[in-house]
C-alpha cells in the first residue's frame, strides 16, 4: 500500500508542479514575480545536458494514517528519465516506460504517451504550459542558510482532489528546494531535494530496463 501511496503521490505532485510554470497574464490573478522564479528554473534547467537529483519524499496521510518516507533520485538526459526510490524504479527512454516492482519482481512496460497533457520528472523542471493552476509568491524564508522564495498555487477547478502546492524555489541556485502537496482528503506530499548535480556522466542505457539484471522477473507488457 506504501508503494502504490508514494508512486500516487509523484504522480499528482508532478501534474500540479508542471502547470506552475505556465503564463495566463491575461487573467490578471498571476503573480508576476512568480512566474519570474519559475521562469529562471525553467531557462537553466534548459541549459543542462544531465541532472541527478536525490530526493526524500515524506507521506502524511489525513488523521496520521500513514506517516513515512522514501529517498529516492532521478535521473534526467533530455526527456529521458528514470526515477529510483525504496523498492521501485520508473524508467523511459521517451518511447517506451518501464515500471519495476521489486517486492514482486514485477515488470510493467507501457508506451510512452507523446500527447502534451502527458507529465514526465523532465517537465517538473521547465516551463510546462497548462490551463488549470493560478500562483502567487508567498514571500522568502531562510532555511540551513539558503534563502527560499515560496509558492503557492491553487486549482481554478475547485472539484480537483489537491487544493494547494507550496513550492519552494533556492533564490541562489534557482533549483527547485521543496514542493509540497496538500490534497483535500487531508495527505500531504513533501518532496525535498537534497542534492542537484548537473552534467554529469549519465549513460543512455541508464534510462532502459535490462531484465538480465533482474533473474527470473515477470514481465506485464501493456503496449
Amino acid at each position: 500500500m506504501m508503494k502504490k501511496i508514494v508512486l500516487i503521490g509523484m504522480l499528482m505532485g508532478g501534474l500540479v508542479l508542471s502547470g506552475m510554470a505556465q503564463t495566463r497574464g491575461s487573467l490578471g490573478q498571476n503573480d508576476p514575480k512568480a512566474k519570474t522564479v519559475l521562469d529562471n528554473v525553467s531557462k537553466k534547467f534548459k541549459t543542462l545536458k544531465t541532472v541527478v537529483a536525490n530526493f526524500v519524499l515524506k507521506v502524511q496521510g489525513g488523521n496520521n494514517s500513514v506517516n513515512d518516507s522514501r529517498k529516492g533520485t532521478v535521473y534526467l538526459k533530455g526527456s529521458k528519465y528514470k526515477v529510483s526510490m525504496e523498492g521501485q524504479e520508473i524508467i523511459s527512454d521517451n518511447k517506451t516506460s518501464w515500471t519495476y516492482a521489486k517486492d514482486v519482481n514485477e515488470v510493467t512496460i507501457n508506451n510512452v504517451d507523446q500527447s502534451a497533457t502527458t507529465i514526465t520528472p523532465a517537465k517538473l523542471f521547465t516551463n510546462f504550459y497548462d490551463k488549470d493552476f493560478l500562483y502567487r509568491l508567498e514571500g522568502e524564508s531562510t532555511e540551513k542558510g539558503k534563502t527560499l522564495q515560496n509558492i503557492e498555487m491553487t486549482p481554478t477547478d475547485k472539484s480537483k482532489n489537491i487544493f494547494k502546492v507550496v513550492l519552494s524555489v533556492d533564490k541562489k541556485n534557482q533549483n527547485i528546494a521543496r514542493m509540497k502537496v496538500f490534497e483535500k482528503n487531508g495527505n500531504q506530499y513533501t518532496y525535498e531535494i537534497t542534492s542537484f548535480t548537473p552534467n554529469t556522466a549519465v549513460t543512455d542505457a541508464t534510462f532502459t530496463f535490462d531484465p538480465k539484471k533482474y533473474p527470473g522477473v515477470e514481465v506485464v507488457d501493456l503496449r
